[in-house]
């Protein structure tokens, strides 16, 4: 044991420190992560209407705490157990039958990835929002943490404990999950989108989407920032210690993210003669999901291309997804699935080492790979749910919002949402559920104030 005044400690001290250091750092970083769901329960509610802002706030706590249960049971032995043929996870169900895993680092790695699953999860309650029976999207989200995030997690990713993936034998990258995390999600959020079917009001007759206003951009933007902000412990945690390699990983991190801003911001300026709010904050998360794969290996400049070719990118597809009939409110597909599959290819294109066709083969059967097992099953869930729960809300629920209906709540109790009469915005009245709903909650209906002009 070194002396106090000996600044020289011994390699056993070093090693003691390191070891602790990492701990601390992966619990930080997990942390993090975890907030994260707290700014996409923000940004979500921001972009869609007040009348099921307290219904988003449910599917997101639940899925951090339903997920958090079955990622446990089940998903985090199929992810990471070890292999059967490179496929799926056999053992640590319930953090068990991991051989001789130290314990300790079983549990801190387990919850640092339990909250990588959430994430997943909470992806489709966006593209979704306003319109789906939320008993039916509890079990989406259960069967997405545990069997479709952690299937194809083990082939990319099980290799980090104890199994051992076909796409990591072949030496596909994903760092911190453009792929793995953003596209299961976003692939799984564009079947849920395309089932269900648009919000009423969406498409005019002849097929013209119409702009549906959120509620409140600055929320919206609060939660871009929470994200922006949990993003470092996403990617820079992702070295699963505390090494010199996070300085080089935020450094990316941040410069993808404010090159992907910049160019939505630029994107829907040229095109319309404005910059756009909610596409810049758009563009900021294009960044971010692009740079998650490759964070550890593109240099700075690099990571400036990846992200401005996202932001450019997340504009163009989410205006294309739009027109062909998918209503997605807050662009999730476009953020987390068009650019995660980007951000993947990118590694082999802006990688320090240069680009490599072999690579980017790799990295393209990896994206295809995600898209082929995610869809399809997520597609198959969803119709089924639609055939036997039931997973659109009828007419009178989404008019008058899921918050009443699903949860007999309103997020705004001060401020509940009224009807207006056949087109005069001065013959304001409340339906019968929203007067029984400010009658319980002993709150007068309040007639707003319309200015002549």
């Amino acid at each position: 044991m070194a002396s106090p005044m000996d600044p020289t400690p011994s390699p056993l001290d070093a090693a003691t420190v390191q070891l602790h250091l990492d701990y601390v750092w992966i619990v930080l970083c997990g942390a993090l992560v975890f907030f994260m769901q707290a700014g996409f329960a923000l940004l979500e509610t921001g972009l869609t209407r007040a009348k099921n802002a307290a219904n988003i706030i449910m599917k997101n706590v639940m899925d951090a705490a339903a997920g958090a249960v079955v990622f446990f049971l089940v998903g985090f032995g199929l992810m990471f157990g070890p292999s059967l043929g490179g496929l799926i996870g056999t053992g640590g169900f319930a953090l068990t039958g991991l051989g001789r895993s130290d314990p300790t680092w079983v549990a801190l790695f387990f919850f640092f990835q339990v909250v990588f699953a959430a994430t997943a999860a909470t992806i489709v309650s966006g593209a979704v929002a306003e319109r789906v029976n939320f008993a039916a999207y509890l079990v989406v989200s259960v069967v997405l943490c545990g069997l479709i995030y952690p299937v194809f997690g083990a082939w990319a990713w099980g290799g980090l404990l104890a199994g051992g993936g076909w796409l990591e034998d072949l030496g596909f990258h994903d760092f911190a999950g453009s792929t793995v995390v953003h596209s299961v999600g976003g692939w799984a959020a564009l079947a849920g989108a395309l089932v269900v079917g648009p919000r009423v009001g969406k498409y005019a007759p002849d097929g013209t989407p119409r702009t549906i206003h959120g509620h409140s951009l600055p929320q919206a933007a609060l939660g871009v920032f929470i994200l922006w902000v949990g993003w470092f412990g996403f990617n820079a945690g992702s070295t699963l210690s505390g090494s010199t390699a996070i300085a080089g990983i935020a450094v990316n991190t941040l410069l993808s993210s404010a090159a992907g801003a910049i160019a939505a911001m630029a994107a829907t300026w040229v095109r319309s003669g404005k910059p756009d709010v909610g596409m810049t904050l758009n563009g900021v998360l294009a960044g971010l999901v692009a740079s998650t794969a490759g964070c550890d290996v593109v240099l700075p400049i690099g990571a400036l291309g990846v992200g401005a070719v996202a932001g450019v990118l997340v504009v163009r597809a989410a205006t294309w997804i739009e027109r062909r009939g998918v209503d997605d409110p807050v662009g999730a597909v476009a953020v987390h699935g068009v650019c995660g599959a980007w951000g993947t290819l990118a590694v082999a294109l802006f990688a320090a080492d240069g680009p490599s066709l072999a690579a980017l083969g790799v990295q393209a059967t990896g994206v295809a790979a995600a898209f082929l097992w995610t869809f399809p099953l997520a597609f198959g869930l969803f119709h089924l749910l639609r055939r036997t729960m039931g997973l659109r809300i009828d007419g009178e629920t989404e008019t008058d919002g899921l918050d009443l209906h699903e949860h007999g709540t309103v997020a705004y109790p001060e401020f509940v949402a009224m009807l207006e009469g056949d087109g005069d915005p001065h013959d304001i009245r409340p339906n019968a559920l929203q007067l029984e709903a400010t009658a319980a909650l002993r709150i007068p209906f309040a007639r707003p104030v319309v200015r002549s002009e």
